[in-house]
């Protein structure tokens, strides 16, 4: 049985369920549940026998409801009778995903992710400079333009001149290739508290951003236990921890082989953890040690960062635990790699993630 966070109960609420919000609840059950449709309705029934959120005013029973899934084309039945995801509820999924991020970034405005650096592009600025030849009409500022002229002639002898003229500036919007790194370690899953869970959904809701919004950007979704591998963005509701340790280097590791196919002047590595690097490959053998802080799997995993370093690729951890012990280690990679690091809690590491990621990723590593 999943972890539930609660907020405080209202009648009113709980008797107004929507078709909409039962749906993003069963998505969100659906994310716990690894994709697994059967186990998300059994938590779904054993929260309306508690709840009783089918009601009269809900318009819809279970079995309905079940229907309506159907029907829309969000699950479908398998041959061996068992219910199966598709393609348009996983891309729901990812768009509750988006919606929930967003609304929790209160004062925040994704913007264009522009450069600092100001020339020809199409994010138009609120600067205005002086007309140069080349710039293109569209950019012309006609209010200051006049505004010039009229100070220069006045109102009875308006005479526009090129020197009147004054154009909006614009910023470059560069593309960016990014890898997320996810840890399914066992520790994922420890201690009563769900960690898997948040992670994915942020993963699918920077998956549904750049999908939709920023679709020349390029993502890369990773799992890394003991070992690494590549998930599709389709896939990563079905991702899940498996008794495994931490093998942050051949995260480190697979996330800059694949940024160097990319000619993009920003590359990025997300990684998103909870725990020490405790395992690595040597001799093509998986060497591990869950005790404390080894000094060869530390070393190693530190070379990797300097090597992300010497390919232009920042890394961004994430580390959504308060251990006091593992911020010397994140700290020590972060300065080996001249990235960022951030200790978030589960609430916030979306608000995180999506911050830096639209705002901060563009600085170029020189």
């Amino acid at each position: 049985m999943p972890i539930f966070r609660y907020s405080k109960w209202r009648k009113e609420s709980a008797e107004s369920q929507s078709y909409d919000d039962l749906l993003r609840l069963f998505n969100q059950l659906l994310v716990q549940a690894n994709g697994n449709v059967e186990q998300a309705l059994i938590w779904l029934t054993s929260l309306d026998e508690r709840y009783n959120i089918f009601n009269e005013k809900s318009q819809m029973g279970l079995g309905e409801f079940i229907e309506k899934l159907k029907e829309d084309g969000h699950i479908r039945k398998k041959d061996d009778g068992t219910f199966k995801v598709t393609g348009k509820g996983v891309n729901r999924i990812r768009q509750d995903s988006l919606d929930r991020v967003f609304s929790s970034l209160k004062k925040i405005s994704p913007g264009e992710h522009p450069t600092h650096k100001s020339g020809v592009g199409n994010e138009r600025q609120s600067e205005t400079r002086p007309f140069k030849f080349g710039d293109p009409p569209s950019n012309l500022d006609f209010s200051a333009s006049l505004s010039n002229a009229i100070k220069r002639g006045g109102l009875e002898n308006i005479d526009m001149q090129e020197d009147d003229l004054e154009v909006h500036e614009t910023a470059h919007l560069a593309n960016c290739a990014t890898v997320l790194a996810i840890d399914i370690s066992h520790s994922m899953i420890l201690y009563g508290e769900d960690r898997i869970t948040p992670a994915k959904n942020v993963a699918m809701a920077l998956a549904q951003l750049i999908l939709t919004r920023y679709p020349k950007d390029k993502l890369h979704v990773l799992v890394f236990g003991d070992n690494v591998s590549e998930v599709a963005i389709e896939d990563i509701p079905f991702v899940s921890v498996g008794p495994y340790h931490t093998n942050t280097k051949a995260a480190l590791e697979l996330g800059r082989r694949i940024l160097k196919r990319y000619r993009y002047a920003n590359k990025h590595i997300f990684m998103i953890t909870d725990g020490k690097p405790s395992a690595i490959f040597e001799y093509g053998r998986l060497y591990k040690n869950p005790f404390g802080l080894d000094r060869k799997v530390v070393n190693k995993t530190l070379d990797e960062a300097q090597k992300c370093r010497r390919d232009k690729i920042e890394i961004s951890t994430f580390m959504i635990t308060d251990d006091p012990w593992l911020q010397d280690f994140v700290n020590k990679l972060t300065e080996v790699n001249r990235g960022r690091a951030f200790f978030s809690s589960l609430d916030q590491l979306g608000e995180y993630i999506f911050v830096d990621y639209i705002k901060n990723r563009k600085r170029k590593i020189r």
